[in-house]
């Protein structure tokens, strides 16, 4: 069985977006522990998967010129990995490797964790994340906790109506001020 897992950045008071839907408070001021982490972290021949309004973002910077030139190992991961984006609007997506999933969300996680293949894992895309939470399927959160309190914004779990609960399976702490940790479903 395929693994499913999950990497968020967070602020400290627990929002992956602001109130406007924006992630660009998430982004590290330049610092060369995290940046190996993040290219070590990118690299990998795990399957993406995104819903569609992440799958946007991530499509729009990417494939282009400025994420070559600024981070170019995470940029070429990117792009060269298989990529998924669960959309019932979209009939195409032009992000090279990436194939567009209209079906039922959850039973189409639950087929795609049956098949063979390499692990797969979701990058931002918080509806998805609150869903398959909710669902058992994600066999791994990781949240990259970052030092900034946003005062609103959306939780990943905002969809979720019982108890999660979460065994902490590892974490390391950055220069920068961000923490970084893994649970594992507490089951």
């Amino acid at each position: 069985m395929r693994k499913l897992g999950m990497f968020n950045n967070v602020s400290a008071d627990g929002y992956f977006v602001d109130a406007k839907g924006d992630m660009s408070w998430a982004h590290s001021k330049p610092d060369a522990e995290w940046n190996a982490f993040v290219e070590g972290n990118a690299s990998g021949e795990g399957e993406l998967l995104f819903g569609r309004i992440t799958y946007d973002m991530m499509a729009s910077f990417w494939p282009t010129v400025q994420a070559m030139k600024n981070m170019p190992t995470v940029a070429a991961d990117m792009n060269r990995r298989p990529k998924v984006v669960f959309s019932r609007r979209m009939d195409k997506a032009s992000w090279n490797n990436t194939k567009v999933v209209k079906g039922e969300l959850v039973v189409e996680v639950r087929k795609m964790k049956q098949a063979s293949g390499p692990h797969m894992v979701i990058l931002g895309s918080g509806s998805i994340v609150s869903q398959l939470a909710a669902e058992g399927l994600i066999d791994e959160f990781q949240f990259a906790v970052k030092p900034v309190v946003l005062g609103k914004g959306r939780t990943l779990f905002e969809d979720v109506k019982e108890k999660l609960e979460l065994k902490l399976t590892k974490s390391r702490v950055f220069g920068n001020g961000s923490v970084v940790l893994w649970y594992a479903p507490a089951k």
